[in-house]
């Protein structure tokens, strides 16, 4: 005689919060990864992933009854078990996460932690940022970023194994899975109690995000003209009144961190040479000069673009325009040519026309915006929109 069957809470509402906003949160940082501009969403997004994951290990132990790890955690005979049961007449209902289905929710998130911690790594070593800045180098963080990526592509393959066991398993069974991690609610035997909902720490969870949210890209809402909002601030780079006066006189006073000190040594060589011009410099102005370029050149790696300028500079190699070197071309590659001839831009020597940082020298990636089609688009759109809700 077939059980009466009951409809009952399994899911509570942290559960279910944490579950759509991890899924939101990878869907976001996998969108904005391959796009500098977008650093600052990524690291978002990758910071949420993070706390939901840590939320997600501490709700494992003091959760309700079905979202606690132990009430989940099936030996690999009884995964066995289980997926060959479910083309047969053995097929088995679980209330709670079936076997395959607990193994997924281990693998995803032990590939989360390897994502989100060698995450921090790869942002302390490249970006110099976050709680790792200054511990991990940028050569150290190349082993990261390589762990960082075969995690991302693990996870992917992870979320696609288990979105197809979610649908196979709501076909076998009659039910859908994806409905009940909306609802909470799945029918169950009058045996199966249902679970606290514990609404007021999803509603927690939901506000804490909400304000990191204000925090992180509220000031693209309050920033102007003449006051960008930057996303992240580089390290205060030794500037030089000099160099900026006698460089600005002919064209954008480029951080002598673009180039290695062999070619500002080559370039001062040459000065009276000077891309078809003469500088007509005097001896002291020369060693002066020279000797800033020379203690803040690329070679001391002192930020992200040095380091990557000057490793893809051959050692018998010495470019006289920062244009000629391969990582700049590699990372401008992707850019329309008619970029270059908008009227604010002008020339590939107008660092500062997409730069926001560029007079410091520091070029964070995400403080980078081109004329015409930044990221501000849907920022306008967002302001227009809230200045007609206040109306």
């Amino acid at each position: 005689m077939t059980q009466q069957q009951k409809s009952i809470l399994v899911w509570d509402a942290p559960t279910r919060v944490f579950h759509w906003l991890l899924v939101i949160a990878f869907v976001i940082a996998w969108l904005s990864y391959d796009d500098n501009r977008y650093l600052d969403t990524h690291i978002f997004s990758g910071y949420t992933f993070l706390g939901l994951l840590v939320f997600r290990l501490i709700w494992g132990v003091f959760g309700t009854h079905y979202a606690r790890f132990q009430q989940f955690s099936y030996s690999a005979t009884e995964v066995t078990s289980y997926i060959k049961g479910l083309f047969g007449e053995d097929m088995r209902h679980y209330v709670g996460h079936n076997p395959a289905g607990a193994w997924a929710i281990f693998a995803l998130i032990g590939f989360g932690l390897v994502l989100t911690i060698s995450g921090l790594f790869v942002l302390g070593g490249e970006e110099q940022h976050g709680p790792l800045a200054g511990i991990v180098s940028f050569r150290q963080s190349d082993i990261f970023r390589e762990t960082h990526e075969f995690a991302a592509y693990g996870l992917l393959l992870l979320v696609f194994i288990h979105f197809c066991g979610v649908i196979t398993e709501s076909l076998l069974h009659k039910e859908n899975l994806i409905g009940t991690m909306f609802r909470g609610t799945k029918s169950a035997d009058t045996e199966s109690a249902s679970v606290r909902p514990h609404r007021l720490i999803a509603t927690t969870m939901v506000t804490v995000i909400a304000a990191y949210v204000i925090a992180t890209f509220g000031g693209y809402l309050t920033e102007t003209a003449d006051q960008p909002y930057l996303p992240f601030k580089g390290p205060e780079l030794v500037q030089n009144e000099l160099w900026q006066e006698e460089c600005s006189d002919c064209h954008f006073a480029f951080h002598p961190s673009l180039l290695p000190a062999r070619s500002w040594q080559l370039i001062f060589k040459q000065q009276n040479e000077h891309f078809d011009d003469d500088l007509d410099l005097d001896e002291e102005t020369v060693a002066e000069l020279l000797a800033y370029a020379t203690a803040n050149s690329a070679d001391q790696e002192q930020i992200e673009p040095a380091w990557r300028m000057n490793s893809s500079i051959a050692s018998n190699d010495t470019p006289l325009r920062i244009t000629d070197v391969r990582y700049w071309k590699r990372k401008h590659e992707e850019i329309a040519a008619d970029a270059w001839k908008r009227s604010s831009v002008k020339s590939k020597a107008n660092c500062a026309a997409c730069h926001l940082d560029a007079e410091q020298g520091t070029f964070e990636d995400a403080d980078m915006r081109i004329p015409g089609e930044n990221k501000l688009d849907s920022i306008e759109w967002l302001k227009s929109m809230l200045g007609q809700a206040s109306k």
